[in-house]
């Protein structure tokens, strides 16, 4: 996985994301289409605040069409891989990080659906940072406020899909 397009995911995940598509480029268009048309019936539509919300949202399921055609696209599937205490898309890191402890996934945060894990995606300057260290390893990273953060990976763990 060293193409940066590439995103690993679950087959659940992918599953779960190749149905949404599916009624996002079905049934999704034909609900947003029909709002518009009965806003348009409704008169100017430079002052027709429906008219203009149903546009809106027909831009956010365009968006989230191609974001998921993309992402599907260029999905590698599969079991998450076994942990070997070595930090790589996936895996649930255990780190502290500036001192504090928390605990996130590594990979696209659609791996993680409803879970209330913090997901870093392998390009984030965490991610990037810590991407192939070992349990023990320590590193730091720049913040986008230029803040250097130390890091030191306590536990790598297999996903489970908690």
């Amino acid at each position: 996985m060293t193409d940066a397009s590439v995103s690993w995911l679950t087959q659940d995940a992918y599953d779960r994301l190749a149905g949404e598509l599916s009624t996002l480029s079905t049934t999704g268009r034909e609900e947003i289409v029909k709002r518009i048309e009965a806003a348009r019936e409704e008169g100017d539509l430079k002052e027709n605040g429906g008219y203009h919300a149903a546009k809106d949202e027909q831009g956010k399921i365009e968006a989230r069409i191609r974001q998921l055609t993309e992402l599907l696209k260029h999905a590698e599937v599969g079991e998450a891989p076994e942990s070997h205490g070595v930090v790589e898309p996936g895996t649930v890191i255990t780190a502290k990080i500036a001192g504090d402890e928390s605990v996130f996934l590594i990979g696209n945060r659609e791996i993680a659906g409803d879970s209330e894990l913090d997901v870093y995606s392998e390009q984030s300057p965490l991610g990037a940072a810590i991407l192939g260290l070992k349990v023990g390893d320590t590193t730091s990273y720049t913040a986008p406020n230029g803040r250097e953060i130390a890091v030191e990976v306590t536990d790598v763990e297999t996903w489970s899909g908690r």
